[in-house]
């Protein structure tokens, strides 16, 4: 394998132009540093992204794998303005593979209406979609749900309400069960594939769901 990937540096730089300005719902770890004037040091989306990328790359899955894992909220997330991605657009950039990939664990966000669609709907319908997709899809899934479960768990253990809305952070919607209940899902759902390089991720989301399970409890303790 050379050293260097065009099709990886296309997809990190798609994926950071796409998400330049938008942040995670939150942050548990303190600020390292500060910027001027007091504003708020927020975390970037771009890092989420790196590191389910990253996860994915570690897990031992090729590089239009990783490229989907660089993008793969970017047909599901509006950009700054409001503007959302279209998969032609990202088919014709980085190939119709990668394309399908990002299409098959992304959460519709409308119907066919172009109504908003609720927690569950759109939970639901990400479940039949991952249901029907291949590995590689089930390796990009268990790697942003584990980064996903492992911050919510981070936030838990430091002493953060990860269901509080505040200025600087979108609190979680649904609840504690239903959350539980969706990583417990999509965790069910990867164990129809035999590959080798999935049980690992499957061993960590099984993990974090556990260490959930005892944050929450404490927390309401």
């Amino acid at each position: 394998m050379p050293p260097f990937s065009p099709l990886l540096e296309a997809a990190a730089e798609l994926a950071a132009e796409w998400h330049d300005g938008t942040y995670r719902k939150g942050r548990w770890r303190a600020a390292l540093f500060a910027l001027p004037h007091g504003a708020p040091v927020r975390v970037p989306t771009m890092a989420h992204l790196s590191t389910v990328a990253l996860t994915v790359m570690r897990a031992g899955f090729d590089d239009e794998t990783v490229a989907a894992a660089l993008l793969h909220d970017s047909l599901e997330d509006a950009n700054r303005v409001g503007e959302r991605f279209r998969r032609a657009v990202l088919d014709t950039a980085l190939g119709p593979r990668v394309a399908a990939l990002v299409a098959a664990v992304s959460e519709p966000q409308t119907d066919a209406d172009g109504a908003p669609l609720g927690w569950q709907a759109r939970k639901d319908a990400y479940l039949a979609s991952l249901a029907a997709a291949p590995a590689d899809a089930h390796g990009i899934s268990l790697a942003d749900k584990v980064h996903n479960l492992w911050t919510t768990n981070e936030a838990l253990a430091a002493g953060e309400d990860p269901w509080r809305t505040t200025p600087l952070s979108t609190g979680l919607t649904a609840p504690p069960e239903r959350q539980r209940w969706f990583y417990a899902a999509v965790l069910a759902i990867t164990r129809r594939h035999d590959d080798p390089r999935l049980p690992p991720l499957r061993d960590a989301l099984a993990a974090e769901i556990g260490r959930f399970d005892r944050l929450v409890g404490a927390a309401g303790e």
